[in-house]
């Protein structure tokens, strides 16, 4: 059943597995470690820098390693003038990539744990519409990323060894 957790997040409680049935893989082994971090006073200007550099598709914003909201690809292009880097780029548009990340990031977080199934963190996604979630201890600590693709390539993994 989904708890609300700290910053408004939605956890779920890991389920588990019974003995004589073996255990489903969980979050732990499918997840992103490496992400990309940008703290709530860091401009939109490097936040795009960042999402054209690492081709990620969300960063994840903290103080420290408390996860506070993340920012979408999507999120950039609805806050960025099209115009910037155009020849119709006026000091308005550029003034669009001075905004800083805390005006554009959700804040409402759908997170799972480490040691949450691979199946109920798919379902959240669904559930929930979205194409990520972060991974965070019980006390909101950042651990890693779960992605739409992450799960896509267990499926097929665990597809191709028989399963």
């Amino acid at each position: 059943m989904p708890q609300p957790g700290s910053n408004g997040a939605v956890k779920f409680s890991p389920s588990t597995a019974s003995p004589d049935m073996p255990a489903e893989p969980t979050v732990r082994t499918v997840m992103s470690t490496r992400v990309i971090t940008i703290t709530m006073d860091d401009s939109l200007a490097r936040a795009r820098d960042l999402f054209n550099e690492f081709h990620f598709h969300h960063l994840l914003v903290v103080q420290g390693r408390e996860l506070l909201g993340i920012i979408s690809d999507r999120d950039m292009l609805k806050a960025v003038s099209p115009y910037v880097g155009t020849i119709s780029e006026t000091d308005r548009d550029r003034a669009t990539l001075n905004k800083r990340a805390h005006q554009i990031m959700s804040r409402t977080l759908v997170t799972v744990a480490t040691d949450q199934t691979v199946e109920s963190a798919a379902r959240l996604l669904l559930e929930h519409r979205v194409s990520c979630l972060p991974v965070v201890t019980s006390k909101g600590q950042l651990e890693g990323i779960l992605t739409w693709r992450d799960l896509l390539r267990e499926y097929l993994r665990h597809k191709t060894s028989g399963g």
